[in-house]
């Protein structure tokens, strides 16, 4: 299927108002990962903090042509905007109302919630992750209304970027999209395509019914 085709397919799938961000990431291979989470699992845009060449705005993320191999192409389809500093993009979310959760496995400040426990339902999200070796920032800690945690019972107490952007961007997207399904949220236009994108939306919140 053509690219633009599919994207006509599943534009309705889109989770607005969920926002991925990703601090001071340093390694292009993490970067990619996330990009590849973030455009599967249909992430509605990424805010990236720090001087990184590589993520300096939309267009220089899709024209990338590292990015572009290491992604798989994901990096054309993922909106980016860049903040100097973590208090940059804290003013941004909350001037437009977002609640910011930042992902930890040793923050313990805040209020800490499990990922498979918490409900994610609010009407803007921001999922917050930190530099690949320093973790999250005090000044995001601090800002941040929770910090989520994966539950892990093995030895090793946390997981790469690509890996935990994946679990968690999985888990709380398919939660918003089958909470708008259920509670009746979603407004299909044009109305005339409204049935097809409902049983589209059906299918995908309930495939195997």
């Amino acid at each position: 299927m053509p690219i633009r085709d599919r994207i006509r397919q599943v534009k309705h799938l889109q989770n607005k108002y969920f926002i991925c961000v990703l601090e001071n990431p340093k390694d292009i291979v993490n970067i990619a990962s996330a990009m590849r989470n973030i455009s599967a699992f249909g992430i509605e845009k990424l805010y990236v903090i720090g001087e990184n060449d590589i993520v300096r705005d939309f267009e220089t993320s899709r024209t990338n042509k590292h990015l572009k191999n290491v992604s798989v192409g994901a990096n054309k389809w993922v909106f980016v905007k860049r903040f100097k500093t973590a208090t940059d993009c804290i003013k941004h979310l909350r001037n437009n109302n977002y609640t910011i959760a930042v992902t930890s496995s040793h923050l313990k400040s805040k209020v800490n919630v499990n990922l498979y426990e918490e409900t994610f339902t609010q009407k803007k999200l921001a999922v917050w992750f930190g530099n690949e070796s320093k973790g999250v920032s005090e000044d995001a800690s601090n800002a941040a209304d929770l910090c989520i945690q994966i539950p892990m019972g093995g030895v090793m107490e946390s997981l790469n970027l690509g890996t935990s952007t994946g679990i968690i961007l999985s888990h709380i997207s398919y939660q918003r999209l089958r909470y708008i399904f259920e509670h009746n949220k979603a407004r299909f236009k044009p109305k005339r395509l409204a049935a097809k994108k409902m049983q589209s939306w059906d299918e995908f919140i309930k495939p195997n019914r």
